[in-house]
Formats: C-alpha cells, structure tokens, sequence
C-alpha cells in the first residue's frame, strides 16, 4: 500500500508521528509565507502546512498543484487546536502521482454547484465529492444490515435469472433481448423465481439483485435498472414476513444513525429511530379523506396519500389489506373478504418502498387471478404447475434500495442515490 493511515485513522495523539496519506488535491491556498494543502480521500480532508524558511522549497513548490491532481503526502503530525481536525500535517515530501492532462469539468469542494446531469456524465469525479461519498457510504450500510439480520432470522441467499421468457409480473413494460434464436427479457421482479426457490424447500430465502422495467419516465423518483433486497418463505403467511420486515427497516435506520454519524453531519441529515406504524388500508383510506384528500376505497395509494399518511403517523407506516385488483396477480385474496388481499406495503418518509404478500398457492386460483389481468395462464404453465406440487403457504417482500437511500439522505433525485444510474435516456457512464 502506499498509505500508511486514511484521514480519518489520524488524531491528535499522533503527534510526532510520520504517517503517508493518499488522495486528491481538494485545494490549494498560497498565504504569503504559508501554503496550505488540502488533501481529500473518501474518509475526509487533512491541512498539509509549509512555511518558507523552514520547509524545504522543493516541498513547497511540489505542494503548487492543480485540484484534483491525484498526490501522496508524506508528513509528520503536528497537534494544532487550531486545525478543524485538532491537527496538521508537516510535509517531508509530496509526489503528483500522475500529473492531470484534462480539465476537471466541475467544482469539487462544492462551493459552485454542478447540473445532476453534468455530475452523473462524469460519475467518477463526483464521487470524489464528500457528499457524494456519504451517500454511498449509507447505502453499504443498509445493504450490510440487512444482509445481517435476515440471515440472523435463518434466510439463505440465492440468486435468480435475469433473462425470462415471459414476463415474471404481467404487462408490457419489459426491455426485449435477443437469446441465440429466441426472444428473451430483462426480467421485472425476481418474484416467480425465489417462489419456486421455497417451493423447492428452501424454504427462507432472500436475494439481492437488480430488476429492469421498461417504463418511459421522466421523474426523480423512477430509473430504470433497479436494486432489490428481497425475502421469500414459506409455511408462512404476510403477518409472519411483516415481522421480518419491521426488524429490517427499524434496524436499519438504527445501523445507519450508529455507524455513519459522520455522512449524516455531511448531508446534512437528521436521521431519528422510528418504530413501524402499522394501518390497514380502510383506515388510511379514512383518515386521508379526514385530512383534506378525495379518496375512495379501491384506488391504489398516490404519492400525495402516502406523503400525508407519514405525516400523521411517522417515518415508517405499514398499510396492510390493499384492494385484490390493484395489487399483482399472485397476491393471495383474504379469506373472509377476497376483493381485499393479504398485502402490504412499508412507506418510509412519505414514499412506498416496500411491496409484498402472501401468495397464492393454489394452482386453479392463481389461474383464475391470471386470467382476471388479461394474461395466458399457459404463458404460466411451469408456474401454475409447480403450484399444484406440494407448494406450501408462503409470502415475501420486495424492498427497492435506491429508493430507501435516496429517502435516507435526504436527496431529491433518486439518481443520486444510484451509483451508475440507467433512466429512458441515461446508458453511460
């Protein structure tokens, strides 16, 4: 390694101490007789201090560098209780590692805003923003958590196809490939497959995996390539994966409070523990027409409702027993009253990010919701079938990561919360 120590490894009680830092001019600053070097690495900012006459001027004049010219410094600690750190590095020598041939197309350090789109054009200089950083930071942490604690809770992990024959969820909005002599697509939802997992006897299981829908948007809440944290299990119902669900998101938004303190005070984030509000669908639908919004019982839920349903409840609010038609085809209806299913979805902050239900398991009645949407039950046959095979009761969920990071940070684009975003017109970087 060429480093010693991240900026971050470094305190004041390393005084006298040589270390060697790695990373990029954040900024330069000529102050008469003193030159301060400002150098960035994905754990923060260190202050390299020269003073004419006491260092070496070789050092100080290798310490003239444009921004974002890629450095390693190696220096002495010297405790400064004026420095924002507590401390200052002492240069010994500094070496441009390969001195830059283009132009940086945008401000760094911040202090002149970028377009989002000139940001994501160029993906690999913004990501040497802090900001940008903090945000990526997050998104490990929830992808870490969550791997965590359902495998805590015994589920194992698979991974399934992403090239289908058919369409795993229904409808038209799939991106078309050609497979040797056959027609194939991306698939939408890892659904049909993690089922057949549980079917199998796998019986808990979760995935991590991106998903591709074709819709023609052009909001800051849809991209295109998708990552979802996903559960199955079986001999179990939707209240049984509900309360996996709530250890997962309560937990998460404790690990991210816990372990990146640091990357909320860099976004600027208030982030608070919450505990899951759970509401069913009739009492939303009811409270929402008591706070000002025309709504009917069998509408699905818009942005606005799930925006004002987290403003009287929480950050986190379950909506349980959703309409039989508007959810997707493989919910299972409730028993008592079937045009309602056992359903559910997880807001967060006033966004969905959660879908899932229990399924249905009993091959004429799956056949029957899937001609009820329109849709060829022999373009489901290996499905149906395996239904009518010794498959038990089972439910999932389906969590969209970007979304959740996205409602985390704060951001206000969900392209800022994926690291190589693909939306309608977005294929590079």
């Amino acid at each position: 390694m060429l480093r010693t120590h991240y900026v971050n490894e470094i305190n004041p009680e390393m005084d006298g101490k040589e270390v060697v830092v790695c990373g990029w001019v954040h900024e330069v600053r000529n102050i008469g007789k003193i030159v301060f070097l400002l150098v960035r690495d994905h754990t923060g900012i260190v202050q390299v201090v020269a003073k004419q006459g006491v260092t070496d001027e070789s050092i100080i004049k290798a310490m003239n560098l444009q921004k974002e010219s890629v450095v390693k410094v190696r220096g002495t600690v010297k405790k400064n209780s004026e420095a924002k750190k507590g401390y200052e590095l002492s240069p010994i020598e500094v070496i441009d590692l390969n001195p830059l041939k283009a132009i940086i197309p945008f401000e760094v350090t911040g202090k002149v805003p970028a377009e989002l789109d000139v940001r994501l054009d160029n993906r690999y200089i913004d990501l040497r923003r802090l900001e940008t950083t903090s945000v990526f930071n997050i998104q490990s942490t929830v992808l870490r958590t969550f791997r965590r604690i359902v495998e805590k809770e015994g589920f194992q992990e698979i991974r399934t196809p992403t090239l289908v024959e058919e369409a795993t969820e229904g409808g038209a909005d799939l991106f078309e490939v050609q497979y040797f002599e056959k027609k194939a697509y991306l698939a939408q939802s890892p659904q049909l497959y993690k089922q057949l997992a549980v079917i199998g006897g796998m019986d808990k299981v979760f995935m991590v995996m991106p998903i591709f829908r074709a819709e023609k948007h052009n909001t800051v809440y849809h991209i295109n390539e998708i990552t979802q944290m996903d559960i199955e299990m079986g001999f179990a119902d939707h209240r049984d994966v509900i309360k996996v669900l709530k250890k997962v998101a309560t937990g998460i938004v404790k690990e991210v409070i816990k372990s990146n303190a640091a990357d909320l005070a860099e976004l600027g984030v208030e982030l608070k523990p919450s505990t899951v509000k759970e509401i069913t669908y009739k009492e939303a639908v009811k409270k929402l027409n008591e706070n000002g919004h025309s709504f009917q019982l069998g509408q699905d839920m818009t942005r606005e409702a799930e925006e004002t349903l987290c403003k009287l409840y929480g950050d986190l609010v379950l909506v349980t027993g959703y309409p039989t038609a508007v959810r997707a085809f493989y919910s299972m209806p409730n028993e008592k009253h079937p045009e309602y299913s056992n359903s559910f979805d997880l807001l967060f902050k006033g966004m969905e990010l959660v879908s899932g239900a229990q399924r249905i398991h009993i091959p004429a009645l799956l056949e029957e919701a899937i001609k009820k949407r329109g849709m060829s039950p022999e373009s489901f046959e290996f499905y149906i079938k395996a239904m009518g095979q010794g498959a038990p009761p089972h439910a999932g969920w389906s969590f969209g990561l970007e979304r959740f990071t996205m409602k985390l940070t704060d951001r206000k684009n969900v392209r800022e919360a994926s690291l190589f975003p693909r939306d309608r017109n977005r294929l590079t970087p």
